[in-house]
């Protein structure tokens, strides 16, 4: 058996056509063949028989003898076929011999047909010259070997040197360079000539024209007029400055020097990154439209101003509050036959002064709500001062008139002591009876408002970058820095880039106040926003930008700037108060560090804690930032001698474990009059009897399961400690105390325990909170009276 012999390549082998191969093995075999079948030895055997009987010569010695005649090269001698290939080893001898006798025989057809040259077995093919083959004949008699030998001679010599390749003959130029005419020699040019040169060389120089900024160095300055520093420093000094190569001057002494060493100086403009990305230009009265008004509630504490927005908008909100008090700002819209108004809501607590301004400085209308049994107290005064810093029209809404010593004829008494006439008696301030609870004149302030807002005639351009201010903003441990925008100029879309204060990033998720996601947000719409790469500040503006490179840059840069104003900020001491600072050496310092679940929060608490500082104990806040106490607040509060108080947050069982190694305090707190007093009761050496909290165990929820005639139960496993039944517990979700509740009821399978230990698990029905989910942290605790 051999191996297979294709008709092309039999073809191919006796250079002709595959067709002719094909016309022989029809003729005597039966069935039909293509190029690409594998031939039998049968079929081999008659198509080697019939061409070499096609190809035979009668006499060999012509056809040698041919080899000494002239050949004319064509150009079908470069398409010649090669010499026949060798058959396979494993071939039958019969195949062999076939093969071979049709190369031997195949030749005398190309003696027949002189056309079909074929190429000689014995020839040698040579490099290609200019697209020809060259051909030895080495059949020939007399080879003349030397010819070859002297040009191998001439490529590689027997005697050369190796080292010789890797040589350079070096040679060397005698001849000195020629002076091309008008060269000067340096070598005897005095320094008087090349003074004289110089200056006769400026002569000839048009006038320079440089910008210069506000200030400049003399070495930056010499750069601009293209002269060395030295001669910039020898012309201040003939003007009477003495001054360094790196010594900063102002505009004016630099044109002078410039004017007097013959340039032209102007003022350069300095384009910022903020004047390049940012949009603060003027709008065209073509293309303001009206927008919605935007109201501030404010007022004192627990005067009404969350129950009467909750009125205002038929939900519940207060319930949601610590206490009832309002600790965060909220940004709510009201419909109101089909004009929409802005509500913030401040808090009323003298803590949160600055969020009070801010939400002046926010709004075009104030609604000061004042109890019509409580009258003007501080905190209402200082809403009125914050009002009208902010030149903001005030409403007045006399809340509480369910009460049975109401009385609204006193309350506007109090409002002309502090310039607010109202119109009954004649002045501009609108003054409105009503009740949250039963709902009493609250058409009449919506009517006002609107009344007030439309002789304000509102207008806003849409078609624009958006811009406004952060209204709070607050770090959630699943989502990231979560900001709540209020929309004053143009349009803001998700997926724009925006830079508030120091934080930079694009808008992923946009939500409104009903919690219902949106793509864009115009004038007066209040938004809570996803994407930015840290929490920015409450009362920060807030740009939408196009170039996110240059974005970050100019946080980078505020960043910076900030920093520079801490180090600022930061007292040396010198010679001038050296004797200051050894006086306040019986000072003692209190270092706290404050964390709190919002930024607003956040700063208030500061800020209260900052102002109780007597002249025995300084109250010093080192840091404080958004979020639950975690490890390094623990690290630094034991480093610096400080104590950590929580604000609406709960720390990681890190930082307790922490905490509890290295002696730190930690001290939590809902409602910010506690943190308030207590700090201020240790302050005064007055701290009395307290009730505290032992902490009992931890429980992670779950499974919810929701049973009709009892409610919510939450499905627990106890990680650590124990839970009892008569445990308080602490709804934690995200390190964030969303409840404060007690067990309604403890549960193993079907029967009610006491206690139930760690690694088991429990039911727990809460007695009132029920918006338990999964995942959610229960912290069983008791309270116990102690005495230092």
């Amino acid at each position: 058996m051999i191996n297979k012999y294709r008709v092309h390549e039999v073809a191919k082998d006796f250079n002709v056509p595959s067709k002719e191969i094909l016309d022989i093995v029809s003729k005597h075999f039966d069935g039909q063949k293509k190029s690409m079948t594998a031939l039998e030895e049968a079929e081999l055997d008659v198509i080697f028989e019939i061409v070499t009987q096609e190809n035979s010569v009668e006499n060999f010695d012509d056809y040698f003898a041919s080899a000494n005649e002239p050949k004319k090269e064509t150009k079908k001698e470069e398409t010649e076929e090669k010499a026949e290939k060798a058959e396979p080893d494993n071939a039958d001898t019969k195949a062999e011999k076939k093969p071979a006798q049709a190369e031997k025989k195949a030749p005398a057809k190309t003696a027949e047909q002189p056309k079909k040259k074929p190429k000689d077995p014995n020839a040698k093919p040579q490099s290609r010259t200019k697209g020809e083959f060259r051909t030895v004949d080495t059949r020939a008699n007399d080879v003349d070997l030397d010819k070859y030998n002297e040009k191998y001679e001439n490529i590689a010599p027997v005697n050369q040197d190796r080292r010789s390749d890797r040589t350079v003959n070096k040679q060397k130029f005698k001849q000195k360079p020629q002076r091309r005419p008008g060269m000067r020699s340096s070598r005897h040019e005095t320094e008087a000539e090349r003074l004289k040169r110089i200056a006769a060389e400026r002569a000839k120089k048009p006038q320079l024209h440089i910008q210069v900024p506000d200030e400049i160095t003399v070495g930056d300055l010499a750069a601009l007029l293209h002269m060395t520093a030295a001669e910039v420093i020898k012309k201040l000094f003939a003007l009477g400055q003495m001054a360094t190569v790196n010594e900063v001057i102002d505009y004016d002494t630099a044109e002078i020097v410039a004017t007097e060493l013959g340039a032209k100086c102007e003022k350069a403009v300095v384009v910022t990154i903020e004047d390049r990305i940012i949009d603060d230009s003027e709008d065209d009265d073509k293309d303001l439209i009206l927008r919605d008004p935007v109201v501030c509630v404010m007022g004192h504490v627990d005067h009404g101003k969350t129950s009467l927005l909750d009125a205002i908008r038929n939900t519940s909100v207060t319930s949601t509050e610590a206490g009832g008090i309002t600790q965060h700002i909220g940004a709510y819209r009201v419909d109101l036959n089909g004009q929409n108004i802005t509500f913030l809501d401040t808090p009323g607590h003298a803590a949160f002064t600055s969020m009070r301004a801010r939400g002046a400085q926010a709004t075009d209308i104030a609604v000061l709500v004042v109890a019509a049994d409580d009258g003007i107290m501080p905190q209402t005064i200082e809403a009125i001062n914050h009002a009208k810093a902010a030149d903001v029209q005030v409403i007045v809404a006399i809340n509480k008139m369910d009460r049975p010593g109401a009385n609204p004829d006193r309350i506007m008494q109090q409002l002309t002591e502090h310039s607010l006439v109202p119109e009954e008696w004649g002045g501009d301030v609108i003054c409105v009876p009503v009740s949250a609870k039963t709902h009493m004149g609250i058409d009449k302030l919506l009517e006002s408002i609107l009344l007030v807002a439309e002789m304000q005639e509102l207008k806003a351009n849409p078609n624009r970058a958006a811009k406004g201010i952060v209204i709070e903003a607050r770090l959630d441990k699943g989502r990231g820095p979560i900001a709540t925008l209020l929309v004053q100029k143009g349009t803001l879309r998700s997926g724009d880039i925006i830079v508030a204060g120091q934080a930079v990033g694009r808008v992923r998720v946009m939500v409104d106040d009903k919690g219902r996601k949106i793509k864009a947000a115009g004038p007066s719409v209040p938004v809570e926003i996803m994407g930015l790469a840290e929490v920015p500040n409450s009362g920060d503006i807030f740009d939408a930008v196009s170039d996110e490179r240059l974005a970050r840059e100019l946080v980078e840069q505020r960043k910076a700037e900030a920093k520079e104003e801490q180090f600022k900020s930061v007292q040396k001491v010198t010679l001038d108060n050296l004797f200051d600072s050894l006086k306040d050496g019986e000072m003692k310092e209190l270092n706290v560090i404050v964390k709190a679940d919002v930024q607003g929060s956040a700063e208030a608490v500061k800020q209260s804690l900052e102002k109780l500082s007597n002249e025995e104990v300084r109250v010093r806040v080192i840091h404080s930032g958004v979020g639950a106490p975690s490890e390094s607040d623990v690290m630094l509060a034991n480093a610096s001698g400080a104590i950590i108080v929580g604000f609406n947050v709960r720390p990681d069982p890190v930082a307790i474990n922490l905490a509890e190694r290295d002696g730190v305090e930690m001290r939590m707190y809902r409602i910010i009059y506690d943190c308030i007093e207590e700090i201020q009761a240790a302050i005064k050496g007055m701290l009395a009897p307290k009730f505290r909290e032992v902490e009992q165990g931890r429980a992670e929820v779950r499974n919810v399961i929701t049973i009709s005639s009892v409610g919510k139960i939450a499905g627990c496993y106890v990680l650590d400690g124990k839970i009892t039944r008569n445990s308080k517990v602490r709804v934690v979700r995200d390190g964030i105390v969303i409840a404060d509740d007690e067990i309604g009821s403890l549960r193993r399978f079907k029967d009610d325990v006491k206690e139930v230990a760690s690694n088991y698990e429990c039911g727990i029905g809460l007695a009132k909170f029920s918006d338990i989910k999964e995942g959610d942290i229960f912290e069983a605790y008791t309270v116990e009276e102690y005495r230092d």
